[in-house]
């Protein structure tokens, strides 16, 4: 599908040029911009979090018929900040015969690819860190790293629930990236391109009706699955199952390092749901056309007015939409029993991989058949 797109609200040019205005050379300038958007996306994903701790707290309340945290600030929303600080003034403690390097080193290689992840996850045409061109697969790459680091956990703790936490993340993982991984590679056929921003682009020419949804609708279904399973969200949550294994690979942790796995599982959800936003939801995309917006402006479609809008509501609607799942996957939490790991391996190998398979056949076949629609 052909599409045309607005040049964007481009921060980083605006910046550097209002710095030049100060007698700031390029050079200068560029350098200075540099560090801020790695800032903000460690702001953005430590804030996303804060949410989705109040958000599970207040609607496992709702679902469970009671109030919730109220006292720590309005509606309790500052209690998520009290927890942190409660988890970082806690004791840090390694059990005596842990391998301590490893039982360190971790929650560190959990999080951190994590974090590299939101490197490429656009909330504009040019809000985005790096726009690289094999994005959508640099995360796969990365993601791929965590339960390595779940692994390590679990083996360095000298614990037989720890290990046996560790082994079916490792196996959880390899199971899910598969289907994920070919589910995205349907999306990427379609659009031609391995760019988050072009992916996004590609859903760009009819509003609402140009969205990857409507033309991957089981590729949709697959990569949530696959995403719930690999933030070990239930009825996923197998490598940390309280009735089975205590706390899974977390046994033996406490303070700050548990609260990197608390962090990591909440950034990796908060992460998959803007990745969903992004691939099937049109990410940052207006719900209509934004030809149509100008119009009514009665303004170019490259007029600051119209960029401003577009740029903001983008932001918008690209956090409304990542949330909206976020929701969607709290409630599935509170309301849904867990599976046994042999269902849960069965599920991933038997029909997700299949199904997945059968979908990117189904999407090349479609791609020959109909170019205009889906993106020869």
């Amino acid at each position: 599908m052909l599409t045309t797109t607005a040049p964007g609200l481009d921060l980083e040019a605006s910046f550097e040029q209002a710095l030049q205005g100060f007698g700031l050379s390029p050079a200068a300038a560029h350098l200075l911009w540099l560090p801020l958007p790695m800032v903000l996306v460690l702001v953005a994903a430590v804030v996303g979090v804060l949410v989705n701790v109040w958000l599970e707290r207040k609607i496992s309340a709702a679902v469970q018929q009671r109030i919730g945290p109220e006292y720590a600030g309005a509606l309790g929303v500052l209690q998520p900040m009290a927890d942190g600080l409660k988890l970082v003034f806690k004791e840090d403690i390694i059990p005596a015969r842990a391998d301590g390097l490893l039982f360190t080193l971790g929650p560190v290689l959990v999080l951190i690819p994590v974090i590299l992840s939101w490197l490429v996850v656009p909330f504009g045409q040019h809000l985005l860190i790096s726009n690289v061109g094999i994005g959508i697969f640099l995360w796969i790459s990365l993601s791929s790293i965590q339960p390595i680091g779940l692994l390590m956990s679990g083996y360095a703790s000298n614990n037989k629930y720890s290990l046996l936490g560790g082994l079916r993340a490792a196996a959880q993982s390899i199971s899910y990236e598969i289907p994920l991984a070919l589910a995205v590679l349907a999306v990427v056929m379609m659009s031609n391109s391995l760019s988050t921003v072009d992916i996004v682009n590609q859903q760009t020419g009819a509003g609402i009706l140009s969205w990857n949804i409507w033309r991957q609708p089981v590729g949709f279904v697959i990569f949530w699955i696959c995403a719930l399973a690999e933030c070990e969200r239930l009825p996923f949550d197998l490598p940390e199952a309280e009735e089975e294994l205590v706390a899974g690979y977390q046994t033996e942790y406490s303070g700050m390092k548990f609260a990197l796995f608390y962090l990591g599982s909440y950034i990796n959800l908060v992460l998959s749901a803007l990745l969903v936003s992004v691939l099937y939801l049109g990410g940052w995309g207006f719900p209509i056309p934004v030809e149509w917006l100008a119009s009514w402006l009665h303004q170019p479609i490259d007029a600051p007015v119209v960029q401003l809008i577009t740029g903001s509501v983008g932001i918008v609607m690209t956090v409304l939409k990542a949330y909206l799942l976020v929701f969607l996957a709290i409630l599935l939490r509170w309301t849904t029993p867990r599976v046994r790991i042999d269902q849960l391996l069965d599920l991933g190998w038997k029909f997700l991989l299949p199904i997945a398979l059968v979908n990117l056949l189904i999407t090349a076949a479609l791609k020959l058949a109909f170019p205009a629609v889906f993106g020869g």
